[in-house]
């Protein structure tokens, strides 16, 4: 269910992303043409292995063999694929080692329908400039037999070259969420790190954290380069995670405010600025939509630009109403859903703001989902 565009050539691809994000800006948005001022696409020069991060389901096929995989569309039967060729190539390696440990130990996979069996998916995580691998084993139970043999197999002569950390999550409930909130440390610290540009970050298993490093870092470049900065600018990061864009926009911002709903997202946040030794980055833990007109009202705080990268549904409609109260000089959406984009972009405008230039990155090779930033200006009027 995952790929829908693989069977398409990677250029006819880009110009589908390039085509829908512009439909929805000219068809949702109300925009003219010749009021959308897009460059061309980002695309990748290999559109393969690009993710940093994998969740590999567990179960059994019909004759009662250990499988993983990822779920058929629309459904929870678990189609069986030790190597998606998106995936890292440690993927495959690390899969079957679980499967030999699970063989060893009479370790059972997770059932849905009975409720019963202990390992339900496997998460797995690479840093791709610093080679480093995590996995976690997220378990129907509080106790995974046989730990000490499963650390062996994954570090030992025989393991994955770069295992870093390895762990496993608590998660008992009859749930879609993948990931417990209670995670076991097993081996290594307990996270992975990686780069984005110069700037270093923990990665732990429940961290949400860009899944194409390549990709990420010419978005973020781009999203550093449209906010204009010289030095001197207040700069508000809203849904900033763990201060990716946050941290990067510090780099050459006078100070910089992020806004997570998440709390373990801000305790990352504030320990990479730690570790980047970034002192001008601030950060709150709340709805965007709250904290930032409390900040506004209450503590007269200010902006001279405003980052957003809201989840897919965009941004909230009191958010926007504060950013258009606040003035700042300039906004930059970063964007999952271009057809939330348009809406929210319209709004904007209709508040006194001018669409400048806009761009797609391509994350997601091979799917319909493409990122989209967008610049947007005070109006002069």
């Amino acid at each position: 269910g995952g790929c829908q565009l693989q069977a398409m050539s990677y250029e006819e691809q880009l110009k589908f992303k390039e085509r829908k994000v512009m439909n929805n800006l000219i068809r949702i948005g109300k925009f003219d043409e010749d009021e959308i001022h897009m460059l061309p696409i980002m695309g990748m020069e290999e559109p393969w292995r690009y993710r940093n991060k994998a969740q590999f389901p567990f179960g059994k096929d019909k004759d009662g063999n250990v499988i993983a995989g990822f779920y058929a569309g629309r459904t929870h039967a678990i189609v069986e694929a030790e190597d998606c060729l998106l995936g890292v190539e440690e993927n495959r390696e690390i899969l079957d080692i679980v499967k030999r440990f699970m063989k060893e130990m009479k370790i059972e996979p997770y059932d849905e329908l009975s409720h019963k069996g202990l390992v339900r998916h496997v998460l797995i995580r690479k840093g791709f400039k610093t080679d480093e691998i995590m996995v976690c084993l997220v378990i129907n139970g509080n106790k995974l037999p046989g730990k000490e043999r499963l650390v062996e197999m994954l570090t030992g002569v025989d393991g994955v070259k770069g295992m870093t950390s390895i762990s496993y999550s608590v998660n008992q409930e009859k749930t879609n969420v993948i990931m417990g909130k209670e995670i076991v440390n097993l081996y290594g610290p307990g996270y992975i790190t990686d780069y984005i540009g110069n700037v270093k970050y923990q990665i732990s298993p429940l961290s949400f954290y860009q899944v194409n490093p390549v990709q990420t870092e010419r978005l973020y470049g781009t999203a550093l380069e449209y906010a204009g900065l010289t030095g001197n600018e207040i700069v508000w990061d809203l849904y900033c995670g763990i201060g990716t864009i946050s941290l990067f926009l510090a780099q050459k911002a006078k100070k910089v405010y992020g806004v997570e709903i998440v709390p373990q997202a801000i305790e990352d946040a504030r320990r990479n600025a730690e570790i980047n030794g970034i002192h001008n980055a601030e950060f709150f833990v709340g709805k965007a939509e709250e904290v930032l007109p409390e900040q506004f009202e209450k503590n007269h705080v200010q902006a001279d630009v405003i980052v957003v990268d809201p989840p897919r549904k965009g941004c909230d409609v009191v958010c926007l109403d504060t950013i258009l109260k606040m003035r700042p000089e300039r906004v930059v959406y970063v964007s999952c859903d271009s057809a939330t984009l348009a809406r929210d972009l319209r709004y904007l405008a209709d508040g006194g703001y001018v669409m400048g230039r806009g761009r797609c990155c391509d994350m997601f090779p091979g799917t319909v989902h493409t990122e989209s930033i967008v610049l947007l200006q005070k109006s002069v009027k």
